[in-house]
């Protein structure tokens, strides 16, 4: 099982990356053994998860959401379904 996870930085900005064990990445990133970005934002929080079968569904993800804005990562988080279809819209 793979994840791709949102963290919220001491700095107010989110973290997206992909895990396939997530207890032990929250870990890493808290350590500062996570990624450099993280290191100079703690401490650092879990905000979102979401599972998939395959690395690859996990990868694409997280990709679609590392260009998502702040706002609609924020929606999403906030399960605002209705936010982040106008938050869709409005960047077609």
């Amino acid at each position: 099982m793979w994840t791709v996870y949102i963290l919220r930085c001491s700095d107010g900005s989110f973290y997206v990356g992909l895990t396939n064990d997530l207890k032990q990445r929250i870990r890493d990133h808290q350590s500062g053994d996570g990624a450099q970005y993280t290191r100079a934002r703690l401490p650092v929080s879990l905000k979102y998860s979401e599972g998939f079968k395959s690395k690859k569904e996990a990868e694409n993800r997280e990709h679609q959401l590392k260009r998502w804005s702040k706002a609609k990562k924020e929606a999403l988080i906030k399960s605002d379904m209705a936010k982040l279809r106008q938050l869709s819209r409005n960047k077609s």
